[in-house]
């Protein structure tokens, strides 16, 4: 297997509210990939983000080692999903200077030649086969909902006032409900996952182009955080990136 990831503020943000988190076991094939983008005034973003992405991993890491079928991912992924929740929402609540932070949240759980993939808020989740990118996730904001109820194009939500205001969050209410998503993962395929750093600042086309002309996922991983930068790099930027070594077990 081959995984990488990379966080970086951008060039306007005076802070890195992102952050990314990657456990992998050789001996099994088993994975997980986590990315949050924090949101709050202050550091109260930069907060959410990290205590969500740790307290998601410390509930899945554990069990990594195990037969990771797809009700198990199912089941580990709504769990971490709930502690992650719970950590941000009373850490919140105890300190005022932090009422009122959340964060995105986007994870992939891979065993084999599958993942579970799990999404709150606007950070997603990509397949790339070899020639094309596949959205796995959809956005929970305002503007994604106005583009399925086909009220907006998608180049108008490219370029909409509103296309930051995201609908669900992880730790601003008591609980969240996060949308799980099933995919294969052959040799070769790539999955990515990354906040909106990225993708408001590149379109889907050109992300698959410069993940395919890449050698390796730490290339990929610097060309797309160059991409981002060289489409104005408004937003803090994170991607983690996995694919399956030949002759890994499916």
């Amino acid at each position: 297997m081959e995984f990488f990831g990379l966080t970086d503020k951008g060039r306007v943000r005076p802070t890195n509210q992102d952050i990314y988190q990657i456990e992998a076991r050789e001996d099994n094939g088993a994975a997980l990939l986590v990315v949050c983008d924090g949101m709050g005034g202050a550091n109260a973003g930069n907060v959410a983000s990290r205590f969500a992405a740790q307290a998601f991993t410390d509930a899945v890491a554990p069990a990594l080692g195990g037969a990771l079928d797809e009700q198990t991912r199912r089941r580990l992924l709504t769990a971490a999903l709930a502690a992650a929740n719970e950590t941000v929402f009373t850490l919140a609540g105890r300190q005022p200077e932090f009422r009122g932070m959340g964060t995105t949240l986007v994870a992939a759980l891979v065993w084999g030649g599958s993942a579970t993939v799990l999404n709150v808020g606007d950070s997603r989740a990509y397949l790339f086969d070899g020639a094309r990118l596949h959205q796995l996730t959809d956005d929970h904001s305002y503007v994604a909902e106005m583009r399925r109820r086909g009220r907006l194009t998608e180049e108008a939500a490219r370029t909409h006032p509103q296309k930051n205001l995201i609908t669900r969050a992880v730790g601003v209410e008591p609980t969240v409900e996060g949308d799980l998503f099933e995919t294969r993962l052959a040799e070769n395929e790539v999955l990515l996952l990354c906040t909106d750093g990225l993708t408001g600042m590149a379109e889907d086309e050109a992300i698959a182009r410069t993940i395919k002309r890449a050698d390796t996922l730490a290339l990929a991983g610097e060309a797309l955080l160059s991409l981002a930068l060289a489409g104005g790099g408004r937003d803090n930027i994170t991607v983690a990136l996995f694919t399956r070594g030949a002759g890994e077990e499916a």
